[in-house]
């Protein structure tokens, strides 16, 4: 099971939400965020497969390769452990294509979502990336290659710290692991596509940073199709909105996440009144 690590509140009723890290990261690139959050509700980090302490998980399908269903499968199994019903849950960059996966998956237990520096769709850049990536991925040494994405997607002297945290986060990932990773990228155009057209009507808020120049036009454009979405830019930041600016990120999603709390806490009253 993947490591993860709780941070419970006295109050029972207290709604939990869920953090998850992007590829290459790990569930300590939310430190910025657990001060914060734990004032109001439960936490779970979470660690994926590969990454952070969630090492050496036992194979799937007969051989060590996963796919996004796998991966998902993993949240939930941690979901279940823990006997969390529903959560509210929180993603940033590759996370947030897990989250809407989960949602799809157990749309029961997906409360709401906030999606950070969301991936809704590959752009021609994004896409020439990830082909060149598939090339050169056997000749070139991984962490060449991530830290060259990761310069690509967080270019500005401003995103450095974002940059560079992603950076050291992935070289803890064994290489390995990493091609495993990026394998995924064969899945990604086709899952995006289904989810574009697939609307959940979960509450879903997404919070992008205004230099997210290669995914904020394709966010811009989703919450214009897509039911109980809204789109809220943080200025000043880039790809990594909950490390470059962690106090915007944080104050619009605890708001966000205390509204939907108190809706479902009226609706569960008006139930148990009509049940009377």
């Amino acid at each position: 099971m993947l490591h993860y690590k709780t941070y419970e509140l006295d109050d029972s009723e207290a709604p939990w939400v869920v953090f998850v890290h992007g590829a290459g990261g790990s569930s300590s690139i939310w430190f910025l965020q657990i001060k914060e959050f734990i004032k109001h509700f439960n936490v779970l980090l979470v660690d994926l497969r590969g990454h952070g302490k969630s090492k050496g998980l036992p194979a799937t399908k007969g051989v060590y390769h996963y796919d996004f269903e796998d991966i998902t499968r993993d949240i939930l199994e941690v979901l279940d452990s823990l006997k969390i019903q529903h959560a509210h849950f929180i993603g940033i960059s590759l996370g947030t294509i897990l989250i809407r996966n989960l949602s799809e998956l157990a749309p029961e237990r997906v409360s709401s979502m906030i999606m950070g520096g969301a991936i809704i769709r590959l752009n021609i850049r994004a896409k020439v990336l990830v082909a060149l990536g598939n090339i050169f991925k056997s000749v070139v040494p991984y962490m060449w290659l991530y830290t060259f994405f990761a310069w690509i997607i967080m270019p500005s002297e401003r995103h450095k710290k974002s940059r560079l945290l992603f950076v050291n986060e992935a070289k803890k990932v064994a290489q390995k692991e990493f091609m495993r990773w990026f394998t995924l990228t064969y899945e990604i155009t086709p899952l995006l596509k289904y989810f574009e057209e697939k609307d959940t009507a979960i509450p879903t808020l997404y919070l992008m940073g205004d230099e997210d120049h290669m995914f904020l036009p394709a966010v811009r454009y989703i919450v214009t199709k897509h039911t109980n979405s809204w789109l809220e830019v943080i200025e000043n930041s880039g790809h990594v909105c909950n490390v470059d600016q962690p106090r915007e990120f944080n104050t619009r999603a605890i708001q966000f996440l205390t509204k939907i709390s108190a809706v479902h806490s009226q609706s569960k009253a008006v139930l148990q009144l009509a049940s009377t």
